[in-house]
């Protein structure tokens, strides 16, 4: 296996919780937090530090609404989180096909 099959794997995208929100998110125009939370299984103080560390790299932006009476947000992929998206599921299908080459 070389370098090359792992160029793409981006650290951020590659913990669970975060890939199933990005998987999410490339499908949509946006989800609602607590949609991502039933989704990912994950309390809400570890969506939110999954949903900064997306935001912080670029990945994800954040809109807050107010619905309801109650203050929701609302999670969008970028164009650049799309991108890193690609690159990391086409870098992970290069290792399977390595695996079983």
């Amino acid at each position: 296996m070389t370098d090359d099959a792992t160029a793409g794997l981006d650290a951020v995208l590659h913990p669970p919780a975060r890939l199933q929100i990005a998987a999410v998110l490339a499908r949509v125009d946006e989800a609602e937090f607590a949609r991502l939370r039933s989704i990912t299984g994950v309390s809400d103080s570890v969506l939110s530090k999954h949903l900064a560390a997306l935001a912080e790299a670029g990945h994800v932006s954040l809109r807050k609404a107010a619905s309801g009476g109650r203050q929701r947000t609302w999670v969008s992929i970028t164009r650049a989180g799309r991108n890193a998206f690609r690159r990391h599921m086409a870098a992970i299908e290069a290792l399977i096909s390595a695996a079983t080459a």
